[in-house]
């Protein structure tokens, strides 16, 4: 058994990571300082913090706080005495970091940095998991997109979790920090309450509202049902071969959004969709990203196709209140 800090641990994915790691026995001390990244005017699941903890709140030590508070950080590690970290702490919409740039600096990269500073002076940590993104690579120039695929962010998101990346290899090199990257993609499931894609498309699904397909809906992306995420981010930090590499953690597979469009069709007959030639330029092209490395190195293996997700996520969904009287 291992105890395992996870920082923006009260977060979508770090809360299925959570209950993951309940589930193998380990202890779980989250740190997170519970923003709001989204206006909750603008959130349909009012109590989704408690949705997402529902049954295990009280097996996990809550620390409420901000990794830009290093002093803070660190007296919370140097108490807690993790064997592992994973960071996800970060403001985590690629939108909002172009929007608020300067808050998108401080709180991927310079909270990362504040945890890699404590680790320096430590020796119980065993890993520190640094959670990165498939916006590092920029457009794609190869399907599947290798972790060695050329790395040309196009937005502050992708520039500042590259930069993450460099200062995690840099530190451990400096000061023998162990460490794994992770690079997940367009990561979807109940219990979002960011805005993205999949979620809005779900909801308005739910809601009967209408979808738009920017770009005539060929948008190409990797959706990773959030189970998976959250297994192939375990095995990645617990398993020796992960030591000292990146990794892409998705489903390995593209997807266009017209093709989630259908797929929700096929769960709303009258789902009206509509098309539109308008496209944002600067937004990355994209794809599949390759996973064998880490099917072949730490065993993982995602289970949830776009369909079967989708398919799941409307299963818990539906039995919400706030949809019932939509269906």
């Amino acid at each position: 058994m291992s105890k395992v800090l996870i920082t923006g641990g009260a977060g979508f994915i770090g809360s299925y990571v959570c209950r993951k790691l309940l589930e193998m026995d380990h202890e779980v001390v989250v740190y997170d300082a519970f923003v709001h990244y989204i206006s909750p005017l603008k959130s349909i699941l009012k109590e989704y913090t408690e949705l997402r903890f529902q049954g295990i709140a009280d097996q996990i030590d809550f620390r409420r706080g901000d990794t830009r508070d290093k002093a803070h950080l660190r007296r919370v590690i140097l108490e807690t005495r993790p064997d592992r970290i994973l960071h996800l702490a970060a403001l985590p919409i690629a939108d909002l970091s172009n929007r608020h740039s300067e808050e998108a600096l401080t709180s991927i990269l310079e909270g990362a940095v504040n945890v890699l500073e404590v680790l320096r002076d430590v020796d119980f940590v065993k890993r520190f998991v640094y959670i990165s993104s498939s916006m590092i690579y920029g457009d794609f120039e190869e399907i599947p997109a290798p972790e060695d695929h050329p790395k040309h962010p196009k937005d502050i998101y992708g520039g500042t979790k590259y930069a993450g990346e460099v200062m995690t290899e840099t530190y451990s090199r400096r000061y023998g920090i162990p460490y794994s990257i992770i690079r997940p993609s367009a990561v979807y499931g109940p219990y979002d309450v960011n805005r993205r894609v999949s979620q809005i498309f779900v909801e308005n699904a739910l809601l009967g509202k209408q979808i738009m397909l920017y770009g005539g809906g060929h948008q190409t992306l990797d959706f990773t049902y959030v189970e998976d995420a959250a297994e192939g981010m375990i095995k990645v930090m617990f398993h020796e071969k992960g030591d000292g590499k990146a990794f892409n953690i998705t489903y390995g597979r593209g997807y266009t959004l017209r093709e989630l469009a259908e797929i929700l069709k096929t769960h709303f007959a009258d789902l009206d969709v509509k098309i539109v030639e308008e496209e944002d330029v600067f937004r990355p092209k994209r794809g599949a990203l390759s996973i064998e490395k880490a099917k072949s190195l730490v065993g993982y293996d995602p289970q949830v196709s776009l369909e079967e997700g989708i398919k799941r996520y409307l299963e818990v969904y539906r039995d919400l209140d706030v949809f019932k009287n939509h269906l």
